[in-house]
């Protein structure tokens, strides 16, 4: 039977209770990578089964790496060490995923062999410029075909340590750098004009590498060898984003998110949601990780339209689509600027999430680098997702609140971040049906 590629979302049921969202897929796709070329048994519970994550374990598997699963969230993986993978026998498939791509690169350019690496359709249009670049300036050698897909990496480079100013925050460069700097031959230091995640300088550290980090500088200091190591990867919080943003406008009693990862690097959406006037309550967790967890409670709130401080933009980056959400169903006018980045995520989320809100009735103003919306009554109609996943799930929440049916096409690649997310949704009250 072929997969379901639309959601029916209904107003009314319930929306309350307790929420388990799937495993942080940034620190999943880190996990994969670095436990393959770490020394021993890395474990990991709690990794992403989502199919972005396990297109990265299926191309690391080709290169020789025993990656298997144990249950339900449990996982292995069989490090080969640092000069332990071998050339693959065709292109390396990372299907929709960015992250898996860049940092991929990064992880092979000083590989003895030649690689490869595609996607899908829309992974194929995205820019790597901004990862070869860098890169090549360390003596690899990345090709790229017009600044896109495919990457032809080759073997057998000797790295050199750089210094290098990154024009634009972004966690996956940086990542790529690093990756790299594990076979330069001195000290690579990568400077960001701003913050952007920081897993791969926690889990690097995690594994046993130095990792210095000076502000925005950030130092990866050979020689390096790792270890493997237990990894308990937390919630996502760009996937219980969608849960918090469903509860502040839809809640009928109060709605729990457990164990979800918030990492200051990721969170700004809770800053955003606060200066909206949202009722949400974070509890930390006991430090058991390289990474903070807590869980978060979310009352129904009154949300009033802002101007969202540029600042927390860059934190909020993935969160973009349920904001758009947030904004419309709050009381006045959300202006979001300093936002450009999202013209090469998975679709163009400005131009669709605009569309979008205009078939729902919602009045909205893009933006070069964001967008403004006017707060109103969400109407039933139709809308495409563009193949983008957030999107997708940002208009099922926004369908429960919504005076008549909505229809989302084109959801199937909801399974790239939150495989479940539908039964996730039931399990709250939302009235959706795949179609």
């Amino acid at each position: 039977m072929p997969a379901s590629n639309s959601y029916r979302i209904e107003q009314g049921g319930r929306w309350c209770g307790t929420v388990d969202v799937p495993g942080d897929k940034s620190i999943s796709h880190r996990a994969l990578m670095l436990g393959a070329i770490a020394e021993g048994t890395t474990r990991i519970r709690g990794l992403l089964a989502g199919e972005d994550c396990l297109a990265t374990a299926a191309a690391l598997r080709r290169m020789g790496v025993a990656i298997e699963p144990h249950g339900d969230d449990r996982w292995t993986v069989s490090g080969v060490g640092m000069h332990g993978l071998r050339a693959a026998d065709g292109a390396l498939d990372l299907g929709n995923s960015g992250t898996g791509m860049r940092l991929m690169s990064g992880l092979l350019a000083a590989q003895a062999f030649d690689s490869v690496l595609v996607g899908d359709e829309s992974l194929m249009q995205r820019p790597m410029l901004r990862v070869a670049r860098p890169l090549n300036a360390m003596g690899a050698s990345v090709e790229t075909d017009c600044g896109r897909p495919p990457l032809r990496i080759g073997g057998n480079c000797e790295l050199v340590a750089i210094d290098y100013s990154m024009p634009v925050a972004s966690a996956q460069v940086k990542s790529a750098i690093l990756f790299a700097a594990l076979y330069a031959n001195g000290v690579t230091t990568v400077t960001e004009p701003g913050v952007s995640r920081d897993h791969t300088e926690r889990m690097l550290r995690a594994f046993g590498v130095e990792v210095r980090v000076d502000g925005r500088r950030v130092s990866l200091v050979p020689p390096v060898r790792l270890q493997a190591l237990d990894i308990e990867v937390p919630g996502d919080f760009s996937s219980a984003a969608f849960f918090i943003v469903g509860a502040c406008i839809g809640a009928t009693g109060p709605v729990c998110l457990r164990n979800v990862g918030v990492n200051s690097t990721r969170t700004g959406l809770l800053g955003i949601l606060a200066e909206m006037g949202a009722q949400i309550r974070v509890e930390p967790k006991a430090p058991g990780g390289a990474e903070p967890v807590a869980d978060i409670y979310v009352e129904r709130s009154e949300l009033k339209g802002i101007h969202v401080p540029p600042a927390l933009v860059p934190n909020a980056i993935d969160e973009f689509p349920i904001l758009c959400i947030a904004a419309a169903a709050a009381e006045g006018e959300t202006l979001v600027t300093a936002a450009g980045e999202l013209r090469v995520k998975e679709s163009d989320r400005i131009s669709a999430m605009a569309r979008g809100l205009t078939a729902l009735g919602i009045s909205c103003e893009e933006r070069p680098d964001g967008m403004s919306i006017r707060g109103g009554q969400i109407c039933g109609g139709e809308v495409d997702s563009h193949d983008d996943h957030r999107i997708a799930m940002a208009f099922a929440v926004a369908g429960c609140n919504a005076l008549a049916p909505v229809m989302i096409r084109n959801t199937t690649n909801v399974a790239t971040s939150f495989p479940g997310f539908v039964d996730a949704m039931l399990g709250v009250g939302a009235r959706i049906a795949e179609v």
